[in-house]
């Protein structure tokens, strides 16, 4: 995760995302990098639009269950959903993160 977690904050910074500025960016985390983790990050994020694909995942509306009422208890209102994303789309979308 210290990968991804490094990618975005490349990418937050305007920096290129690549092997080595990967591994820097772990290392001044204090970590003991990985060159072929940094190398398949790096690899998997090549044509990777991150900033897209946070803004679609900030998106995606995961239905919570509803809660079975109180037993007497009137069943609250239901307000109008708002257009949602698929499962299939959501996770299409947060897979490019990962190659």
């Amino acid at each position: 995760m210290e990968y991804i977690y490094a990618a975005l904050l490349l990418d937050a910074a305007g920096k290129e995302i690549n092997e080595k500025s990967l591994e820097e960016v772990v290392k001044a985390a204090g970590l003991s990098p990985d060159e072929a983790m940094a190398k398949s990050v790096a690899t998997s994020l090549k044509e990777v639009n991150i900033k897209e694909v946070i803004k679609n995942a900030q998106n995606v509306q995961v239905a919570a269950p509803a809660a079975a009422p109180a037993a007497g208890a009137k069943p609250a209102k239901q307000e109008p959903a708002e257009e949602k994303v698929s499962e299939e789309q959501a996770a299409g979308g947060l897979a490019s993160l990962f190659g």
